[in-house]
């Protein structure tokens, strides 16, 4: 591809991701800081924990299998993978947001070195999460673009932070399940 076409593609979609990268992060945070709390979807809001940690666990498995395909030489297999990843990936962030609009949030109480466990894992969740939006994005334009050498270069980085929000995810579901 000619440089000029890549420059002025780039000149569209960074801002865009960078955007995306700063907007998703801070709404999730003012979600919980909510005075009120408006519940678009009913009785589904008390299922929607489960539906998330299915969610994230669908998710790790599709990145599992899309590091798999690429290993083994399988270009589209992987694409197809990762671009389910990170189908259930928005579908997620979706759906948290509208449970963020009806739930306030949950508190745990577990007590001793689980309360450390869970909270460090949570943490360390949360942090991650927010850089999985521009990491993901910028991998996923770069393959999209056809420009492989950058892809591999952040997808390095992106999959086992991507990979580590995910699973945690499902950690974080399990150890509320029981305060929901």
């Amino acid at each position: 591809m000619r440089e000029p076409d890549r420059s002025k593609r780039d000149r569209i979609f960074i801002p865009i991701i960078m955007g995306l990268a700063l907007v998703v992060p801070l709404l999730v945070v003012a979600l919980m800081y909510l005075p009120e709390r408006y519940n678009p979807v009913g009785k589904l809001l008390g299922v929607l924990p489960l539906f998330h940690a299915v969610l994230n666990g669908s998710t790790a498995v599709l990145l599992t299998l899309g590091y798999a395909f690429i290993k083994n030489g399988r270009p589209n297999a992987h694409k197809v993978s990762m671009l389910l990843a990170f189908a259930l990936s928005v579908v997620f962030l979706v759906s948290y947001v509208i449970s963020k609009l009806g739930a306030e949030p949950a508190h745990f109480g577990g007590r001793g070195w689980v309360r450390y466990a869970y909270f460090f894992i949570l943490a360390t969740h949360i942090v991650l999460a927010a850089f999985v939006v521009p990491l993901a994005l910028f991998s996923m334009y770069r393959a999209l673009s056809k420009e492989y050498v950058r892809h591999r270069k952040i997808a390095r980085i992106a999959l086992p932070i991507w990979l580590y929000v995910a699973v945690t995810g499902v950690l974080v579901y399990l150890f509320m399940r029981p305060y929901y």
